[in-house]
């Protein structure tokens, strides 16, 4: 691997804690100093500068939507005030929903368990390794009602709440 002037390493240097990207940063080592770069030959020329590459800014969240005017006389018509708002428990509407967190997690899954919903019918549900949720019903084309759905996420939160997740 070519090797930079000092001058060139000070440049260099300035690029990244700017917060260039490593392929951008790759580009113009090729542009500037006319030295063509692997990928890797470039990670290592950061590691031999001792700079850290930014990490980008996560991106902004959009507005909130405004909230819909109340009439002279109170809250809008449907709108449920927030100290009417209860949280899904286990012993609301999907009362005896149970879950339960596997032993042995299943292949390609970060955690893995079975759920009984309140109708008695089970399922199998895992998280996968890019964190995205799964749930294969015992009786196929079952779908279990609103209130168990609710009811399974706030036990599965708890269950892996306890496993450090």
């Amino acid at each position: 691997m070519a090797t930079l002037s000092t001058e060139q390493q000070a440049i260099a240097r300035q690029w990244i804690a700017d917060g260039m990207k490593l392929s951008d940063f790759q580009r113009r080592i090729e542009t500037d100093f006319a030295l063509k770069l692997t990928y890797m030959e470039v990670r290592f020329l950061i590691d031999d500068l001792k700079v850290l590459p930014k990490d980008p800014e996560p991106p902004k969240a959009p507005p909130a939507p405004a909230a819909p005017e109340a009439p002279a006389g109170g809250t809008p018509e449907g709108a449920v005030e927030p100290d009417e708002v209860t949280p899904p428990e286990d012993t609301l509407g999907g009362g005896g929903v149970q879950v339960t967190v596997d032993a042995v997690t299943r292949p390609n899954a970060m955690v893995s368990g079975r759920v009984r919903f309140s109708d008695g019918k089970g399922a199998a549900w895992l998280i996968d390794n890019y964190g995205r949720p799964g749930l294969v019903a015992d009786e196929k084309g079952y779908r279990p009602s609103q209130p168990d759905l609710m009811a399974f996420q706030a036990a599965l939160e708890r269950e892996l709440s306890k496993l450090g997740f």
